[in-house]
Parts: C-alpha cells; structure tokens; sequence
C-alpha cells in the first residue's frame, strides 16, 4: 500500500511501541475508521482477506493453510483475520516459535466467537482499540492545548478563536470517518447510513451465522440514538422501543443485540468512575452509552444542521458525544482511561479521566459559553463530596463556543474541544 499522503493517527505511537513489546498487535474497531490504513503505514508486507479477487482466494487459501499467508517481509499485516478464526493460533505459535518482537500486525472489525481459538494469545498478541478519528486527527483542533498537561494542572492562557454553532454541528454529522473528510456536510451524512446498512444487512449475521430480527435490531439501535450519552438501563430501551416504535422485545434479546453490536464495536460506552476506597461517597454504577461516533445517532435520528439547531436538547448530547470519544481517544495515548460520574446525592461529571497513577481529573461538557459558570460550579461541588486525599488534581469545563482556553479564579480549567489534543 502507498504510505504517501498518510494522515497521522493518534494511536500510532502506541502502534510502534507495542511492536518493540509483543509478537504480535491486534488492531481492532469499527469499520472504515482507518485501521487497514493504519497498519499498512505500520507494516512491510501485507494480505487481506477480504479482497474479492479470484472468489476471496486469499481468504480460502487462509482456510486451507494458513502457515502460507503468514509468509512476508515482517511486520507482516493480516487484515481482517477474524474470516478466519484460526489465524489467531497460527499467529500465537509463530510468535512462539521466532521468538522475535513486532512480527505481525492483526486488524479486526469484528470480534468472533471462541470457536476455532484455542489460546488467548496472552503475551504474544496485544491488544489496541481504534476509532474513528478525532478532531485533532481530522485537522479541526488546533491542538493547542494538550489534554496531558492539562491532566496535570498545566495551561498557559491562549486565544483558540472563534467556532461557529453550524461548524460544529457539521463536524457531529460528519463523524471522524477518515473517507469523509473532503466532502460535504450532505454527502458525509450518507456514510454512516450505508454504514448502519452494512451492520444490520451482513455483518451481524456474519459475526455468528445467525439470522436475526433486522426490524428489531434498527429499532434498538434508534432507541440507542434517542439516548445517546445517557445512563438508561436495557428496561428503558425497552420501553422507548415499545412507546416509539411500537414493538414488543424482550429483555434477552436486547441483551442478544446489545452483546453483538459489542463485538461489531458499534457501541463504545463509558464506565461509572469508581472512588477510591478511602471515600465514603457512594457512586452508581451504570454506564453511558455511546455509539462509536455521534454521527452515527445523528443518521438513526435523520438529524440534519437544521434539524439540530431547533432542538439544543439533542444537540447537546451529540456534542457532548463528541468531547467524550475525543476525550477516550486523547486520554488512551497516555495509558489513562475515561470515566463518568453520577452519585446518589444527584452530583454527577459528564466525564472523569483516571490517570496512570491513579490521580484523576473532572470535566464538564458544555456547548454554549454562557453556561461555563454553571458547570465550573457543580464541579467544585462535586469535589466537596470528596475527602481531601482523594480530590481530583484538575478539573475542566470543555466548551464548544468559547474562544478561549484559561484557568477560572476558582481555579476550574475551560477548553475548547477544537483547541484540545492528547
């Protein structure tokens, strides 16, 4: 593959630096959020399985040996190998048997059922989530502010400019697809639609062999639209769906659906923060949902600009979205993970990053700067909750209309998603 031209991605250094660990790296994510393209910028020589060339000859020559398609200048990238199961294993042994780092390069976009895998790969195969990419990636954040510092109570004042209400609702139905970046609003909102297609007509079925409901599984995957970056529980999916939608489903099958859409990486949810042990707040426990891009709930919703901009509500939760899977994306490049936090005294944090060592950080997600007071102050609320040796070491509100990145009086960070980078 031509590496001319290639877009930088976040996930790249850890790419390099996994390659020098293990045997093998296993990129996995969504569909068409860049991994082929990444891995081939990562790699020397390269199969893919899902090239229709010949009736999928290299796939059937993978079923038939596949020690053959594991020869090549290394690293070596094996795209897609979960069309066929038991490369897992041949891979493992290899890695055994070279005794060598940064043999293989592995991306899926599905993740099979165990059939056909007899080892974990523990060891030998690491593991890297992608997504689609952020605004950092896709040229939209200045990058002027570093998600990493700010972590660590460092921001020097800086005019970031001013954003348009209309660009950002343009970069939440764009999405961070990397083949949407040249082109217009209109025509970006047509790929998470074929998208969604692809899903429910071919590779959930594909993912098992098993046929399933597609007018059910839309319909839940409306229902996940409808609550986007919220904490419902499966029992109010399954209401939405019977109110809205007018279908009866129960609760296995919604946890069936759910469970796939898992494996598909269509979903990406955010975990409850969990306090430290030391802390007598009590905290709750159900994640927030998130598909793997807001523009996906956007082409559920048949959201369009004008659309959005007469319903702030929906709007908001699509931006908040947005921030939050920037945020993962940022935050996973230094070994920190994304949180959200809701306590039974009705405080809660849009979203909390937990550094490495433990120390963590509380943000709030706000579009409009009038209402950066409002969030300053239920974060300093919520900090109150917390005994001193637990209390946060910085805390953020992420703003979509501010020009602006500075530190409060009170000694609250604001930033705007489009100045902010890893």
């Amino acid at each position: 593959m031509d590496n001319s031209g290639y877009r930088k991605r976040v996930i790249d250094d850890q790419v390099e630096e996994y390659l020098d660990v293990f045997g093998a790296v296993c990129i996995e994510g969504p569909k068409w959020c860049g991994k082929t393209r990444t891995s081939a910028y990562h790699s020397n020589s390269e199969i893919y399985l899902g090239d229709p060339t010949g009736n999928f000859q290299n796939r059937r020559l993978a079923e038939l040996n596949p020690e053959v398609v594991l020869e090549g200048e290394k690293p070596r990238l094996i795209d897609e190998w979960q069309e066929v199961p038991p490369l897992w294993d041949a891979v493992r042994y290899k890695v055994d048997e070279a005794n060598q780092k940064g043999q293989y390069i592995l991306t899926g976009s599905s993740t099979p059922n165990h059939k056909g895998i007899r080892h974990s790969g523990a060891g030998r195969i690491a593991r890297l989530r992608m997504r689609p990419m952020s605004l950092f990636e896709s040229g939209d954040s200045s990058g002027l502010v570093s998600l990493e510092s700010l972590c660590n109570g460092q921001l020097s004042p800086k005019m970031t400019g001013e954003v348009r209400l209309e660009r950002l609702i343009e970069l939440i139905i764009r999405g961070g697809w990397p083949g949407n970046l040249e082109l217009t609003t209109k025509q970006a909102a047509l790929l998470p639609q074929k998208y969604l297609d692809a899903i429910i007509e071919d590779d959930a079925y594909r993912i098992d062999g098993i046929k399933r409901d597609s007018s059910k599984m839309i319909k839940l995957l409306r229902s996940l639209a409808r609550n986007e970056s919220t904490t419902v529980s499966n029992k109010t999916l399954i209401n939405d769906i019977k109110a809205i939608d007018d279908e009866d489903i129960d609760s296995n099958t919604v946890a069936t659906y759910l469970d796939v859409f898992n494996r598909l990486f269509l979903i990406d949810n955010q975990p409850p923060f969990s306090v430290g042990m030391r802390s007598s707040v009590r905290v709750k426990q159900s994640e927030k949902r998130h598909l793997a891009d807001p523009s996906l709930a956007c082409a559920l919703l048949k959201a369009t600009p004008d659309g959005l901009i007469n319903d702030l509500n929906t709007l908001g939760f699509m931006f908040e979205a947005l921030c939050e899977r920037d945020l993962k994306i940022y935050a996973e490049s230094f070994e920190a993970k994304l949180y959200h936090y809701q306590d039974y005294k009705n405080k809660e944090m849009d979203a909390v990053i937990e550094l490495k060592d433990g120390r963590w950080c509380g943000f709030e997600i706000k579009l409009g700067a009038n209402q950066i007071d409002e969030a300053a102050a239920n974060l300093l609320a919520v900090k109150e909750s917390f005994k001193s040796e637990s209390a946060p070491a910085a805390l953020c509100v992420i703003c979509g209309l501010s020009n602006a990145a500075y530190q409060r009086p009170d000694g609250v960070f604001v930033v705007p998603i489009t100045a902010l980078k890893m």
